[in-house]
């Protein structure tokens, strides 16, 4: 083999490998004190909607227990901790007025149909691959300023879990 395609065949490897080993530039995570939170995210909506969903990971590498208790975000009035779930066949969405608590080397999700965050009273329709500025409250670690990455109407969230704590910012 020529030292021309030889070169040609080691760039050509090397890009596609760069393809899967690259990180997605949609996830990001953060950290605070014993928790790291990966990937805040939220789906498009239409220009008229009122509400969206708040998505997340909270990892809590710490030996005592916390509580996500109360969220902000920029395009909404206000925002409510959120629990989805199954009573005599029905699925129902309450709020959890305690929040949600994050034993010990556990990871809890939030993610549609389950754990969420509820924007409520939208500013305007979220556009897809803005980023908007929000906050998490937990009962020890403190506040934290997070950016939920708006993703595509249809999104289900995959990439949280993949890339759970890459570009973790600390505070």
């Amino acid at each position: 083999m020529s030292f021309t395609r030889r070169a040609a065949l080691i760039a050509a490897i090397c890009t596609i490998a760069l393809a899967f080993l690259a990180p997605d530039a949609k996830a990001h995570g953060y950290k605070i004190g014993d928790l790291e939170i990966g990937h805040p995210w939220t789906r498009a909506t239409p220009p008229s909607a009122k509400v969206a969903g708040g998505f997340l990971k909270v990892t809590n590498k710490g030996s005592q227990p916390d509580r996500l208790i109360s969220a902000t975000f920029d395009g909404s009035a206000s925002t409510e901790v959120h629990e989805m779930a199954h009573e005599g066949g029905v699925m129902k969405m309450r709020e959890l007025p305690k929040g949600i608590e994050i034993k010990p080397g556990e990871t809890v999700e939030l993610k549609p149909g389950g754990f969420h965050l509820m924007f409520i009273g939208l500013k305007s329709g979220l556009k897809e691959k803005e980023r908007l500025k929000g906050t998490l409250v937990f009962e020890k670690a403190g506040t934290i300023e997070v950016d939920f990455a708006v993703e595509s109407m249809g999104a289900r969230g995959g990439n949280a879990q993949e890339h759970h704590n890459h570009g973790a910012k600390t505070q």
